[in-house]
């Protein structure tokens, strides 16, 4: 009993003693219980470390200018790339959300698993998620001869997050019990409603962080949209049909000048805190959908 205290006042020698005691006892496990940590470490320091650089020299170029409502080369304004970013991403989240989310159903609820179909289906979207970007807009520019519109930017993004919506929407439909199926059934219910009822609530937070995975995809994408989407630097004079710049891309074209870093970084700046809002939002979203589904 007297040794208790003494135990207890020491937290860091009981610390260095229990992981000598795990090295001597379990090496292959204390091993990979250092690498865990050392992985974490890294990539938290590489987060803080590409966050910190982006503040601190893009903080400093924020100015009233660069929120003016027409782009010129002495304010070099980002609004009108922040608008054509929203534009984009939302006409993009229409279109692949319902195809993604209806053909993940059907592959998950209605056809037989494992079939070929099934195995096709997946090979095919796992297979369009790896393809690069630049590959999207090339085809659709090249071969489809499309314009260069917002329209044709949002349908090239919509096509890229696609499978993401697809494969992510599936595994959390996967991942709900059979036995809440059959429940479902058992008490009179139809294939439907026990989808829409049951098996939907439970999954929404998986379906919501796949959405989330392809919000910044959208925002963040650069290569296609220079083939589709364009580069102008101007407002949407007719909406959808009118050629224009996201926020990535305008932070490109200003790097690539040569001549406007700071405000580059600016850009940076307002695109982080974008991602950061939108995701915010979807998690906000997948909490309570989450909660009221408990």
């Amino acid at each position: 009993m007297m040794n208790a205290p003494a135990y207890r006042a020491h937290p860091i020698r009981n610390f260095f003693r229990n992981e000598g005691n795990r090295w001597r006892r379990h090496p292959a496990s204390a091993l990979l219980r250092l690498l865990c940590r050392l992985s974490v470490l890294i990539t938290i320091f590489a987060l803080l470390a590409i966050v910190i650089d982006l503040l601190v020299k893009g903080i400093p170029h924020l100015t009233p200018e660069l929120f003016s409502l027409k782009y010129t080369t002495e304010n070099q304004s980002m609004l009108p790339a922040i608008i054509n970013t929203l534009l984009i991403a939302l006409v993009a989240l229409l279109v692949a959300i319902p195809i993604g989310v209806g053909g993940a159903i059907y592959l998950a609820e209605y056809a037989k698993r494992n079939s070929p179909l099934v195995r096709t289906i997946r090979l095919t979207a796992e297979t369009l998620q790896g393809i690069p970007s630049i590959i999207y807009g090339m085809v659709f520019f090249t071969v489809l001869r499309i314009n260069l519109t917002l329209l044709s930017g949002a349908l090239t993004l919509s096509l890229m997050v696609l499978p993401l919506i697809l494969r992510t929407t599936e595994e959390a439909l996967l991942s709900i019990p059979d036995s809440y199926r059959e429940g479902s059934f058992g008490l009179g219910a139809g294939k439907l409603r026990t989808v829409i009822k049951i098996v939907l609530p439970p999954a929404m937070p998986g379906i919501l962080s796949g959405v989330v995975l392809a919000i910044g995809r959208i925002v963040g994408e650069t290569a296609a949209l220079l083939f589709t989407a364009g580069t102008v630097a101007d407002m949407p004079k007719h909406f959808l049909l009118s050629s224009g710049r996201t926020l990535a891309v305008h932070m490109y074209q200003l790097s690539l000048e040569g001549l406007h870093y700071g405000q580059a970084y600016a850009t940076g700046v307002v695109l982080l805190l974008l991602v950061l809002g939108l995701n915010s939002l979807s998690s906000l979203i997948s909490r309570k959908i989450g909660g009221k589904a408990s």
